[in-house]
């Protein structure tokens, strides 16, 4: 990249900054806060909760007045994560959380929680899938972390989603899912992409997507770990690759979910969406965007 390229690329993240900044100043207007409306109040389940990003989540959306179920893998952490929420919580805020149990990577337990929320809440409005694992230190690879990875982030991400859409309570203002993301998971990123070219144009057209579709892709890969052939290939993304390639698939299931849950009736509307969190420190990985930290 020359000089001019450089320039360009500063300013556009100096742009990019100015807009975030601007919209994080902006308060929610009342019309804006449709969970107010709701009674009880609307019931929002975080994944992988106890820290990082999906501990911030349940603590934002907490202090915004929904009533948080905090999961995670492991009691302790989760406990005292929900604990954290509550103690930390200004004294004029009412913060409503609780923790449960849930590992997205086994079938069993995610179908003992949606049991369990369906009888103790009836439902939910708000489901962040922000579950997920990562083992790439580089361009290091293992058919055992792949599977893992994938396992997790992609299946795990999806298996909720099966289980919770039909727990989602109906409403005027719809329900909501987020799967958290990562711009790694971009099929033309310009330096971690995907190498085959049929692969990205099957992936990037909306008419030929299905889950058939991201699961062959997803096979594919992770036989060629096994094979050890997936580096000389140039197929995948050269780096963090079992972690680009789970998200490139959460990508593409949003987007095909996101179709077909736009033929629900009103009232019964879903809205799901992916998104990558930019710059941050987390527990997975540095896996940054605006270069600087910034407050949620």
């Amino acid at each position: 990249m020359g000089k001019k390229g450089k320039e360009a690329a500063r300013e556009r993240r100096e742009q990019r900054r100015r807009e975030v900044t601007l919209l994080r100043a902006l308060p929610y207007e009342p019309r804006q806060r449709w969970w107010d409306h709701v009674s009880p109040r609307a019931v929002a389940v975080v994944t992988g909760a106890n820290r990082g990003i999906g501990f911030e989540a349940a603590r934002q959306l907490a202090l915004h007045g929904l009533h948080v179920v905090l999961t995670s893998r492991d009691a302790a952490r989760g406990q005292d994560a929900a604990e954290r929420i509550r103690a930390e919580a200004p004294g004029d805020v009412c913060v409503s959380v609780e923790w449960r149990q849930l590992d997205v990577a086994d079938a069993a337990s995610v179908e003992a929680f949606a049991a369990w929320a369906a009888e103790t809440h009836g439902g939910i409005h708000v489901l962040v899938n922000n579950a997920g694992v990562n083992f790439n230190k580089g361009p290091d690879n293992s058919a055992e972390f792949a599977e893992q990875v994938i396992e997790t982030n992609y299946y795990g991400t999806k298996r909720m989603i099966d289980a919770m859409v039909p727990l989602m309570k109906p409403s005027p203002y719809g329900a909501r899912i987020v799967n958290v993301s990562s711009r790694l998971g971009r099929v033309n990123g310009r330096r971690n992409r995907i190498g085959d070219a049929v692969i990205r144009d099957q992936v990037s057209n909306d008419d030929c997507l299905s889950e058939q579709l991201i699961d062959e892709m997803i096979m594919k890969f992770l036989e060629q770990v096994r094979q050890g052939t997936w580096s000389s290939s140039n197929q995948w993304p050269q780096m963090y690759t079992d972690y680009s390639v789970s998200k490139l698939s959460v990508n593409a299931y949003t987007r095909l979910m996101s179709r077909r849950l736009s033929d629900r009736p009103e009232g019964q509307n879903i809205y799901m969406n992916c998104f990558c969190p930019g710059w941050e420190q987390g527990t997975t990985g540095k896996f940054f965007a605006e270069r600087r930290e910034i407050s949620f």
